[in-house]
């Protein structure tokens, strides 16, 4: 009975201590640190996780919520430059911290809004009603990468476990110099890139230092220097467009989503811009390319379109004839003359309507800003040269 009554006591003592917490060697119990979240004290509330539904309203969730129409009305109030309650989006997440009172009711004390992943937004409604923004920092990683492609550029990211963003930006860093829609299997591609992360989560890439693309049985260096893409010899990438297709005397109609139509009387779009001009004069492809279309093009007319790259197609519409020679498929020289003006189709005279599309978007032949064609200048050359040969170590760290 003894060593019974003797066990009892040790088992409440060991209790007794857990309780308290360890002893630090001084016998003083450590303090267990609390869980952050949010810079909140989780463990102090009661926390429901929700997320926003499509066409919910900030008032329909905190109705739901068990808000007061105070704390509602407050909200509502708050400066667009704090909190705009117009920008919540379906689907993301928001956590609700209750806390109860003396009177045994449960409130509302703070609100958190997930943005993204980078940064969350707090509602503090305990007391007076204020907003706080937690934006976590970047970590900037510099990453080599290379990829075989098998069927699309697109896929090899995928399959390779890399940014999708990588695809975007070397089809826009090689649009001038490679043909996406012609690779074939066996490609591949080495990159030297920025990729970005919170806590360890990637969230994008940023500049893409350097490329080298094997492609019809050639590699194609891009080396990122003062703003422009360059190969190895210090060459741009990118060329020029011809400001115009053709010599006019007028612009007789610009580029505009709501333009009356001179023959139809009701108000269209005209992404193109019409150049009056003296019938049989000659219409010139504004750079290489494929012709992907030619012939009658109902309200267009005898029309040739021309892919030049993976970015830009244009197209040239109301011919009276087409050049000589000219056939889907063939390729076409910056210059080369592929049509002469008309009035062929819904027309009201000589004129050629010029389209630009960018990525399969209409843009304003008049606004688009012809890329930089320009070697590195002599100058510059030296320390171009010095920084290729750092980058084509990064491309090629086994080597």
């Amino acid at each position: 009975m003894k060593k019974i009554k003797e066990l009892i006591v040790f088992v409440l003592v060991v209790l007794s201590v857990v309780a308290c917490g360890k002893k630090n060697t001084q016998g003083e119990a450590e303090e267990v640190a609390p869980r952050l979240e949010f810079g909140l004290n989780v463990d102090s509330f009661r926390i429901d996780t929700g997320l926003v539904k499509e066409g919910q309203t900030l008032g329909g969730i905190f109705n739901e919520l068990g808000a007061t129409q105070y704390q509602i009305a407050q909200i509502y109030m708050l400066p667009r430059s704090e909190f705009d309650y117009r920008q919540l989006r379906p689907g993301k997440t928001y956590y609700t911290f209750y806390q109860t009172d003396t009177c045994g009711l449960e409130q509302i004390h703070y609100w958190v809004y997930i943005k993204d992943v980078r940064e969350a937004v707090i509602l503090h409604l305990k007391d007076s009603l204020h907003v706080e923004r937690i934006v976590k920092p970047i970590d900037t990683i510099a990453q080599q990468a290379t990829a075989v492609i098998e069927s699309s550029l697109w896929n090899a990211m995928v399959k390779n476990d890399l940014p999708i963003e990588l695809a975007l930006d070397l089809s826009e860093i090689y649009a001038w110099t490679i043909d996406f829609f012609g690779l074939q299997q066996g490609d591949s591609i080495k990159v030297y890139f920025d990729q970005h992360f919170v806590e360890g989560e990637c969230v994008g890439i940023g500049r893409i230092y350097a490329a080298d693309f094997y492609h019809g049985g050639k590699w194609q260096e891009a080396f990122y220097y003062n703003k422009t893409y360059y190969d190895g010899d210090g060459k741009s990438l990118k060329k020029a467009f011809l400001k115009a297709p053709l010599n006019y005397k007028r612009i007789s109609s610009k580029f505009t989503y709501a333009r009356k139509h001179p023959i139809f009387k009701t108000v269209r779009p005209h992404t193109g811009v019409d150049y009056a001009a003296p019938m049989g004069t000659p219409v010139v492809s504004i750079g290489d390319g494929t012709v992907i279309e030619k012939g009658y093009k109902g309200g267009g007319g005898n029309t040739v379109k021309i892919r030049h790259n993976s970015t830009y197609t244009t197209a040239y519409l109301h011919l009276s004839k087409f050049g000589n020679g000219v056939a889907v498929g063939q390729h076409v020289s910056q210059g080369q003359v592929i049509g002469y003006v008309g009035s062929t189709g819904n027309s009201t005279g000589p004129h050629l309507d010029f389209r630009i599309w960018k990525n399969g978007t209409p843009v304003d032949p008049l606004k688009l800003i012809s890329p930089p064609s320009e070697p590195v200048p002599s100058g510059m050359k030296a320390e171009f040269d010095s920084i290729v040969n750092v980058y084509r170590t990064k491309l090629n760290p086994a080597e």
